[in-house]
């Protein structure tokens, strides 16, 4: 116990008890605790902030195996293409990350996703042949992607493969089969199907303008 006496404080001093100088020891080791956890939330910010820029480390690879391998990004996913590594969370993840900037990877990907039974995997391929993305335009390729989709009971792949029957576009017409599709389709809840069907199949009603050249008879 500190004798009781006179405490200077900025300047002015006042008398103190014991009970006082109990109170200011308690009040200044309070202060001292507050300053150590702002000083401790300032480094760790800083800490953060810097690793946040950091470069990550090289990737490097050799005879005894990967050294900082990728575990993210594009890199990931055309390592794992190139070893054979496809997976749901790579597929539905991966394409969606690269099918906007990236058409080649995309379709890389959407591929080996498709072959090993995933079925978005095979709609998107038959986007991207319908299109032209990371290839050549191949209408029939696509529809053959929305038959396989449809085969293995995707909704999306079954209207797809209804509407391309409807058409003729890529497979032979048959407008019949492919009304059955589109039902099938809508029966599932998929929200276009049942707007087809609302608009007595009328083909117009579910196509967008710009893609009417592709649907265009052939003379």
């Amino acid at each position: 116990m500190h004798e009781a006496g006179k405490f200077a404080n900025v300047g002015f001093a006042y008398d103190l008890s014991y009970d006082d100088l109990d109170w200011v020891q308690w009040y200044h080791s309070a202060e001292e605790t507050l300053d150590m956890r702002r000083l401790t939330r300032i480094l760790a910010a800083v800490f953060l902030a810097g690793a946040a820029h950091a470069e990550p480390p090289a990737t490097v690879e050799d005879e005894l195996g990967i050294l900082n391998p990728q575990d993210t990004g594009r890199e990931m996913l055309a390592r794992k293409i190139e070893m054979g590594v496809i997976d749901s969370v790579t597929c539905s993840l991966g394409i969606n990350a690269t099918k906007y900037d990236d058409p080649e990877l995309s379709k890389k990907l959407a591929r080996r996703c498709a072959d090993a039974g995933y079925t978005k995997a095979m709609t998107w391929m038959s986007q991207l042949e319908n299109n032209g993305l990371g290839g050549e335009y191949n209408p029939d390729a696509s529809a053959e992607w929305d038959r396989r989709a449809a085969e293995a009971g995707d909704p999306a792949g079954r209207f797809n493969h209804g509407m391309n029957l409807m058409r003729g576009h890529g497979i032979a017409k048959n407008e019949a089969l492919g009304r059955r599709f589109v039902d099938q389709a809508a029966e599932e809840g998929l929200e276009i199907a049942k707007r087809l069907q609302g608009a007595d199949y009328d083909l117009e009603e579910v196509t967008p303008d710009a893609d009417n050249w592709k649907y265009a008879p052939l003379f």
